[in-house]
């Protein structure tokens, strides 16, 4: 472990600071990701760009940094040429690349407990095609969770704080998810995308929250890559279903068009709109696209008030 404490030990006591989005801060840094496998492809390619950008979300406030494995599967990885065994190597990489920003974050004074959580992004990430901000993918429970298993297993060997299950836009990929889960010795968040007061595939978030309610892994659920007017309602229902911490970390409030590839709109995430989310349950709070240091910088002045 990054700390003395676990992330739910944490949560329990108080409220902690997730990072911001990674892709943008790889973008700001010059990095082209304009491909299928998204920010992922630096794994192989500049892993050290990757470090940085966790270093300067810790350097910002952070207290987690989620991994850059969000959109790294097997099967992305194929398709690029890359086989079985180095694509394992690198999801394990995208772990080690969090826990050596930790160190050097240390190294620059930095005192405060540091986690790492490694993200495990919903099938239609892997599909590049938008269909994870919709779900309904046409696939069984047991069809997904055969799928999310295998870099699960990894990413747990990596031994992360957390495993972040995020962005999950349906109810049915949350229970492949869950299933998938047991047994690996490691914690989980399970963070749905949202729209409104339900899921991104048209199911009740109350029903879609209950899922996890039960879930011994699960240290915390709540919603992520949503516009920010959609998490205080979530958060009431998050945390009143489950009675565990809620995670939140919402986009800037632009809005992403998935066949330009582009973000449209303009940023309406405020920092102060967290103190509101604490209030209703939050104990995990961020931002996720186009959410970046100087946002989370705002977001733990606020919380640390």
């Amino acid at each position: 472990m990054t700390s003395t404490n676990t992330l739910a030990e944490a949560l329990a006591a108080g409220t902690v600071v997730l990072d911001g989005g990674m892709s943008n801060q790889l973008e700001s840094a010059g990095h082209d990701l304009s491909d299928e496998l998204w920010s992922a492809r630096l794994l192989a390619e500049r892993p050290e760009a990757i470090t940085e950008a966790h270093l300067a979300y810790f350097e910002a406030g952070a207290d987690v940094a989620i991994t850059s494995s969000y959109q790294a599967t097997f099967e992305g990885f194929v398709k690029r040429g890359i086989d079985r065994a180095r694509a394992a190597e690198l999801l394990a990489l995208s772990v080690e690349l969090a826990r050596e920003a930790a160190r050097q974050a240390r190294a620059k004074g930095i005192t405060r407990p540091l986690w790492v959580a490694a993200s495990v992004g919903p099938y239609g990430a892997m599909l590049a095609d938008g269909s994870e901000y919709r779900g309904r993918y046409g696939l069984s429970v047991d069809e997904l969770e055969r799928f999310h298993r295998p870099r699960l297993e990894v990413l747990a060997g990596a031994r992360p704080d957390v495993l972040a299950l995020e962005t999950v836009p349906d109810a049915d990929e949350a229970e492949a998810l869950l299933r998938a889960v047991r047994g690996l010795g490691v914690p989980a968040w399970l963070s749905y995308s949202v729209a409104g007061d339900r899921t991104r595939a048209g199911q009740p978030l109350q029903e879609a929250f209950a899922l996890a309610a039960d879930a011994d892994e699960v240290i915390a659920v709540g919603v992520n890559c949503c516009a920010p007017e959609d998490v205080e309602g979530a958060v009431e229902i998050a945390a009143r279903v489950t009675g565990k911490p809620v995670v939140v970390y919402p986009n800037s409030g632009e809005a992403w068009d998935a066949e330009a590839r582009a973000w449209n709109g303009r940023s309406s995430f405020t920092a102060e709109e967290v103190l509101g989310w604490r209030a209703s349950g939050a104990r995990l709070i961020g931002g996720c696209c186009r959410v970046g240091p100087d946002a989370v910088t705002g977001i733990a002045r606020a919380l640390r008030a």
